[in-house]
């Protein structure tokens, strides 16, 4: 009884001193985490807050006309800034298409008919270039045109200009000589790959026949290549008409294409509905231009049978 009751205040004092600590230990752990939880709260919840009042302050409520209309789509065929940048577009890509193949096509014929066990090889090495950015093939471009350019600099070392050139550079032929080693390798493939499935035995028939190395090519090797030479061409011209970095950075506003006018009216004009019909009205022209190209590489492979 004397232990017990001795031992009742013990008891007791312990059972206080405990619910002392679980009481106080959440509020201990409250006050330390409260204010790093606090700080980090306002860190992430300010910036929002800011981002929203200012968009609501500086916000532009535009009111959005539904009324069905063609005046977009005849601004675009009708407007002269609009159809000038538009048959820009067109001639800078089929001088692209034109000069790619011409390029693509010697190259493709070598690796296909004396490129041997190395024709792997050679298209590896082609396909070298595409390891590094567009952008930065197109900023190398920039450096060997410009004013103090690579090749301002090598003509007037070899004598053939006094002072640098400002042609060079922001222009359409700027443009177009980009976009040719840019899409070159494009055209290389496909091209290669007509060329494979020529047969060969053809070839050795018509130089039997009398036919020399320009004959038998123009008479053979050619119209049965046509179908890459195709290929080659819609694979270059379609992309390059819509292209918008290159025009950018080397065109200047000589060479600024209709690519550029649509990025334009989705931007800063805030235009969305002429951006829509400038881009519609490219894909149809666009569209037509390939059929045109084909059905003239078809009349023109049936003439030279």
């Amino acid at each position: 009884m004397t232990a017990a009751a001795e031992g009742s205040p013990a008891f007791g004092m312990t059972r206080a001193r405990r619910n002392a600590l679980l009481q106080s230990e959440p509020v201990q752990g409250f006050a330390l985490i409260s204010p790093t939880f606090l700080y980090a709260l306002i860190l992430l919840v300010l910036p929002i807050l800011v981002v929203v009042a200012h968009s609501f302050w500086t916000q532009n409520y535009l009111t959005i006309d539904r009324t069905f209309t063609l005046e977009n789509y005849r601004a675009a065929l009708t407007e002269p800034i609009y159809r000038d940048l538009l048959w820009r577009s067109l001639y800078i890509s089929l001088m692209v298409s034109f000069f790619t193949v011409v390029l693509a096509y010697p190259i493709a014929y070598f690796i296909s008919f004396h490129g041997g066990r190395h024709k792997s090889l050679w298209l590896f090495l082609i396909t070298i270039p595409f390891w590094t950015s567009y952008l930065l093939r197109v900023m190398s471009w920039k450096v060997i045109l410009g004013y103090n350019g690579v090749l301002n600099s090598g003509l007037m070392g070899l004598g053939v200009i006094d002072e640098p050139s400002t042609a060079l550079l922001y222009n359409s032929s700027a443009v177009i000589i980009t976009l040719t080693h840019a899409w070159a390798a494009f055209a290389v493939l496909p091209i290669f790959v007509s060329l494979e499935k020529v047969d060969r035995t053809l070839v050795e028939a018509a130089t039997d026949l009398g036919d020399g190395p320009i004959r038998s090519f123009l008479r053979v090797t050619l119209p049965l290549s046509a179908p890459g030479i195709i290929s080659a061409a819609l694979i270059v011209m379609i992309p390059t008409v819509g292209d918008y970095v290159t025009p950018k950075l080397v065109g200047g506003k000589d060479g600024v294409m209709i690519a550029n006018a649509i990025q334009a009216q989705f931007g800063k004009a805030s235009n969305w509905p002429l951006g829509a019909a400038l881009s519609v009205t490219t894909m149809l022209i666009v569209t037509l231009m390939a059929g045109a190209t084909v059905v003239i590489i078809r009349a023109a492979q049936r003439l030279a049978r």
